[in-house]
Order: structure tokens, then sequence, then C-alpha cells
């Protein structure tokens, strides 16, 4: 539906781009200007008013009326008069009032009196920028059953709605409706994101890609949800359209092989592999080259420190932001690793890669960070998703919060897995003292660790050789000292170990993300919460669970969603009713309505 221009300005005031965008201001109170027979204590009432006498006090004007409804004398208190109310009420004069009545030992009294216009009506209240009587005027002028019904509610959705706006015999409670407005509210917002969603042509369309050789090739099974994920990728590659698929994986799912799997059944065109860290580039490159090469696919690593060379010969190539700035060929297949780890105007470089003459390679995303399943259904109408769920080996980590108290206990088991050759990593807050965190930085607390232990290695996010380090200590250390500089990525077969100070102070999902690096070949894996705030529900819950997308729906529970239409925060509340970590449900069905609309 189309808005005049001369309310485009207002409604864009109330935040307003379409017909339930504006259904969905539900008033914040209502006026019930009935003449009603009875009296309703404590609450308006409405009244047909003939007025006997008019006096003054110094703070108050008392009118002694007659109520005609009601059949009965009323005292009217205004407070604090105004010169327009002594002008306005005459003795001898009927008016319809409406106040509030209430008993005052005895006598029945109606405050603050105010003139209507003209009663027999329940008037709605709306809070926003607004007065409550423009925002009705729009509502009388673009609501109606007709419309509603053409923005896709069902008859009986939509005449329930108009009565929240246009009651007519009782004063709705907008509590018992709370459902419905749920519904409205995400099919709406699903309806603007299927818009948002345009399919440009792939560069190339393949015609029976296989990814059955490489499969069979590996010298170990793949997950059903690996090859599931192969599977989805492979028909998104005989599309004539682009792929725009996000692959989300818990932590440790082998999402590097469905990388693997999908540049092989592109070759021989070309495909690229952004990933966000060298140390990650450099470890999806030495898997590429041990299971690629068999095939004779031509595998390169670009970085900020690779010389320049003709990229062309290449079949896959891997690197990180630097491929940004280097001449590639043409590829029809372009994935990016944690994109959301790049910088705004990288994202915006990457968005000029897959879109090069007007003609879109197909664009895979790989994420592990998973969202939960409600945000994908919602976001679905956004990207196609896959979701690896199974991992190639069952993780055993235990999750425990500790205190000051179990220093002790804490320190004889790390000594413990040193003596097993096996690795501990300690993620502190902060990498310099600070006033504002009452916890240790990485500066004050690495003496403590490189005193009493051998093999300490310590590095943090602005460290320039923290890629070196991170080799060396994979290799030969026993405790690093770090940032979450660690939680993505890099491969620790040896990891068992992982305390992180200040828990409090991270999202879920980062903390399942620095968990997720201890235990990845299976060995028996523990995870300390070293906090201040032992009584912390968000924390007991964190332990209560490895799964990363029932972390993911605490995250949310805790944190609220962010707005993915505009792309803004990252958390934060964008919906006014429908809470997406308790309406999977009514999602769905929002979802089935879309797609029939």
């Amino acid at each position: 539906m189309s808005f005049s221009k001369e309310d485009e300005k207002r409604l864009k005031r109330l935040g307003v781009s379409n017909l339930l965008d504006l259904a969905l201001i539900t008033p914040s109170s209502y006026e019930d200007r009935r003449l009603h027979p009875f009296v309703r204590l404590n609450e308006l009432n409405a009244v047909s008013a003939l007025i006997k006498s008019v006096s003054f006090s110094p703070k108050n004007m008392r009118l002694i009326l007659y109520a005609e409804n009601l059949k009965q004398t009323l005292t009217a208190v205004i407070f604090n008069p105004k010169n327009y109310h002594k002008k306005s009420f005459k003795e001898g004069e009927r008016y319809f009032l409406i106040g509030r009545v209430e008993n005052y030992y005895g006598h029945l009294q109606l405050l603050q009196p105010k003139i209507l216009d003209s009663v027999g009506e329940i008037t709605p209240k709306y809070k926003t920028p607004l007065r409550s009587k423009s925002v009705f005027e729009l509502m009388k002028r673009y609501l109606s059953l007709k419309a509603l019904l053409k923005e896709g509610l069902l008859e009986e959705e939509a005449k329930r709605i108009l009565d929240l706006h246009f009651p007519k015999n009782f004063v709705p409670a907008i509590d018992k409706e709370m459902k419905l407005l749920k519904f409205v509210e995400i099919f709406n917002y699903m309806k603007k994101l299927s818009t948002k969603r345009v399919r440009q042509k792939a560069s190339k369309t393949f015609q029976n890609p296989n990814p059955n050789p490489f499969i069979n090739s590996l010298p170990f099974r793949l997950t059903n949800d690996q090859i599931k994920a192969i599977e989805d990728i492979k028909r998104d590659l005989e599309s004539e359209y682009a792929a725009k698929r996000v692959v989300m994986g818990d932590v440790g799912c082998g999402k590097t092989m469905v990388m693997l799997a999908s540049a092989f059944m592109v070759h021989p065109s070309k495909a690229v592999l952004m990933a966000p860290t060298t140390v990650l580039a450099e470890q999806i490159y030495n898997e590429a080259k041990k299971y690629l090469s068999f095939f004779d696919i031509k595998i390169a690593l670009v970085t900020n420190k690779s010389k320049k060379e003709d990229l062309n010969e290449y079949d896959f190539i891997i690197g990180t932001h630097a491929l940004l700035y280097r001449d590639l060929p043409k590829c029809d297949l372009v994935m990016v690793d944690e994109q959301h780890r790049f910088g705004t105007v990288q994202r915006e470089m990457i968005k000029k890669l897959i879109s090069k003459d007007n003609l879109s390679p197909h664009y895979i995303q790989f994420s592990a960070t998973p969202i939960p399943r409600t945000l994908s259904l919602i976001e679905s109408n956004l990207v196609d998703y896959s979701f690896i769920k199974e991992l190639p080996f069952k993780k055993d980590i235990t999750t425990k919060i500790v205190t000051k108290k179990d220093f002790r206990d804490l320190i004889a088991h790390i000594k413990s897995e040193a003596d097993k050759s096996n690795q501990t990593i300690i993620v502190y807050p902060l990498v310099e003292e600070s006033e504002a965190i009452d916890y240790l930085s990485i500066d004050e607390a690495k003496d403590y660790w490189l005193k009493h232990f051998e093999g300490v290695y310590v590095t943090h996010g602005k460290d320039r050789d923290k890629g070196d380090v991170l080799k060396e200590f994979r290799e030969k250390g026993k405790i690093l000292i770090a940032t979450t500089l660690i939680e993505v990525g890099i491969s620790l077969p040896k990891l068992t170990t992982i305390v992180i100070v200040a828990p409090e102070r991270m999202g879920l999902a980062t903390l399942h993300q620095l968990r997720g690096r201890v235990s990845r070949n299976g060995l028996k894996g523990y995870c300390f919460l070293f906090t201040k705030h032992p009584e912390n529900e968000r924390l007991k819950a964190f332990c209560e669970t490895l799964d990363g997308f029932e972390i993911a729906k605490l995250d949310l529970k805790f944190r609220q969603s962010g707005d993915i239409l505009k792309g803004e925060q990252q958390s934060g509340k964008s919906f006014r009713f429908f809470d997406p970590a308790l309406d999977e449900e009514i999602a769905k069905e929002a979802k089935k309505r879309v797609e029939s609309v």
C-alpha cells in the first residue's frame, strides 16, 4: 500500500514503511467515552453533566454537577486551574465531561474533568513522537479490513487487529492478543527480508559437479552433516543462479573438508577462499595441499608476506584479506571463512569481489558461530543455510566455574596436564593493567607463569609476531598466555585445558568459541571459568551444555537478537512483541505464510 506524500513525513517519524508497521503501533491505553449508567470507581468515567454551581479556592476550582447518565450529583475538582478552565465552565450549561471518579469520604468526586466534543466511543491513545490524535487519524485513513487482507493476514486476524485500534463494545486487553501481535510482527519482518533477497545470474552453471572422487579419497569418513552440506553446495553449483549460502557448524565440526570438496567440485574452474588470520589461512592451505594435490589442483597461499605472483596459473587460491589487494583471476566460487571478523571496508571489498562483471560467482560463507534455529529461519529469506552439527570426534569437556579459593587445585591440574605433554591456554581480558577491570592483565600475570612453569608463551591481538608465537607454542609449548585472539580457527591437537579469566565480560558465543579450542581430537578436555561472580546465571547455564546451537539460544535469551534487516546492532532488542528465544513455532508459521503469499 502506498501512503500519501503529506503523510509520508509523519509516518517516517513513527518508523513506518508499510501498512503492517502502522498496524503494529498498538494503543498504550484507551479512553472509554461511553455514557455508562453506573460509576466505575478509580477509573475514567464519561458523564453528561449539568453544571449546578462553580466556586473557587486559592488552589482549586469546584463544580457541583448533576450527571444525567448516572442519575446522581457529583463534585468535580480541578487542581491549579488555568484561565481557560475558568472561562470554560458556566453555571446552568450542559457538557460532556470525562475524568477519574474517586470516593472521597463517602462523596463521589470527578477529578480534573476534561470537556469532550463527542461521546459514545472508546478512543485509543498512542505514545509516539506524534500527538495521539494525529496517529489515530492515520489509523482511520489507512487501516481497513481490505487493506490488511491484501497484506497477507487472514480475515479473523485482520478483524482482531482492527478491534485493537477501533474498539466498539469493550476496552481491548492488548496482552491477550500478544500471540497475534508476535505473529504479525515476525510475518511483516520476513516479508521485508524476502524483498531484500536479490538473486543474480551466476558466472557459471556446473553440470553434475561430482564430489565423490574427493570424498572417497579421504582416509576418514565424513559425517552425515558434512556430506549433506556438500550436497547442498552441489545443488547450488548446478543452479542458474548464484549461490548465497552460509555453512554454519559448531567448533571442530570439519568445515574445512566442505571447503575443499567445494573447490574440488568447481575444478577446473577457479575458486578463492579468504580466511581472517594468517594462521588459519596457512592451516587450510596445508589441508588443501594434503588432500587436493592428488587431483592435480594447483593451490596458492596469499598473505601479506607472500611474494606477488601471477595467480592465473592456480586453481584454488587461499589467503587472508591480502587477497583483496591482488589481481585475482576470474573465480566461479568465492568462499569466506568467518566473514564477521573482517572490517567494514574489507566486507565491502568482498562484495565487489563477488559481483564482478555484473555476474556473481557462487558465494559461500563459513561460520563457527552458530545462531539459533529461530534466527536462521528468519534469515533464510535472505540466504540459504547448511548446518553441520555432528562432530568427527565426540567432545568430552568438563566446564567448571572456579574462584580464587580454587587456585591451588587449578595449578595442580595444569601441572598434571603438562606432565602428560598436554597444553593449557590462559585467556586474560586485557593486555595491560586497567582500573576499569578488577582482574589481572597479561602484563601483570605473565611473570607468575614464567617463573613457575616451563614452555610458557605469551601473545595478544596487537602482537605482530602472534602467528609465529602460536605456531611455536603448538609444537613446543606447555602454557599459552593470551587474549581472545585464539578464539578463531587455530588447531592445537594437544590442548586439553583452557582457563578463561573474567568470563562474565564475554558473550556466551565467544566463551563457546574459546572452549572449542579444547579436545579437538577427542582428548578429555577442561574449561575453567575463573570469576569473582560465581553466582552468574549465564555462566551456570553455559556450564550445562556443549551444544553450540543451544549456547546461541542462551546468548539470544540473555542478550537479545539485534537487527538483521538493517544490519545495525549485533545485540539489543529489535522486536517489540516477538521473542526469538521463545517464539520458534510462531516464526515457522509466519515463514509458511510468507512463502504462500
